[in-house]
């Protein structure tokens, strides 16, 4: 009986977010293993395979690309390769690439399998002290004002913790949406999470505006807001780690 060529397998693996000693053994183990490295930014990727002296074959795989390399991707799984799927930080797939190749993979019946790592929403939520029981993330809102302004407002009766990703170039703008729309509601800005200058600051949204307008926020952010149902908003106060 002839010999059927064994499948390769798609592993989803997740880097640190800033902090290197974050990196898990499981997933340092993976990537010395596999065959190719698939990564959203194959310049961060080189810094993090040589930190933990690992030399493997790496091919982007970004936002522009990821309808055009998927396939090609799944093509070489199915040959017997194995591959690594990794963003520029956190778990592939939540507001970074990954979507697409991971439903490829499931439609052309190709493994997938997860090696858990770090997450900046998830990190942010644990530590901004708001009701971790239920929530919601939405990621990236628009960057044009109208439609950031129009899901605000339909979250304004969304009574679980909602977090979400922002950029240094809109977190003004987008703090003003937040004051105007939803009120004196409970806010944690999670900024450089894990990292050196790793800071939280907590209080209102016009809290937070006034604390931050006297310095220019810098750095990856994450923003935790309180739902519906909050009764309260604590002091502002800033925490810095």
């Amino acid at each position: 009986m002839k010999d059927e060529k064994k499948t390769g397998v798609l592993y989803i693996v997740g880097t640190p977010i800033g902090n290197l000693e974050d990196m898990t053994f499981r997933a340092i183990r993976m990537l010395k293993e596999c065959d190719l490295v698939a990564a959203e930014d194959t310049r961060t990727a080189r810094k993090l395979l040589s930190h933990f002296e690992i030399s493997k074959s790496v091919t982007s795989y970004y936002d522009a690309v990821e309808s055009r390399k998927a396939p090609q991707i799944i093509e070489q799984i199915k040959s017997g390769k194995n591959v690594c799927l990794i963003s520029e930080s956190g778990m592939p797939g939540l507001s970074d690439p990954g979507y697409r190749l991971i439903n490829a993979a499931i439609e052309s019946e190709v493994p997938v399998v997860p090696i858990p790592g770090p997450t900046a929403a998830v990190t942010a939520l644990v530590i901004s002290g708001l009701p971790l029981d239920r929530f919601c993330f939405e990621g990236f809102l628009s960057a044009k004002k109208s439609a950031r302004r129009k899901r605000l407002k339909e979250l304004v009766d969304e009574k679980r913790t909602m977090i979400f990703y922002e950029s240094v170039h809109r977190i003004q703008s987008m703090l003003t949406d937040i004051s105007e729309i939803f009120g004196d509601r409970e806010v944690v800005l999670c900024r450089e999470l894990t990292k050196r200058f790793e800071e939280i600051l907590r209080g209102s949204a016009e809290n937070i505006l006034e604390k931050s307008a006297v310095r220019k926020i810098k750095g990856e952010i994450v923003l935790v807001v309180h739902g519906s149902n909050k009764k309260t908003v604590r002091k502002t106060e800033k925490l810095l780690i």
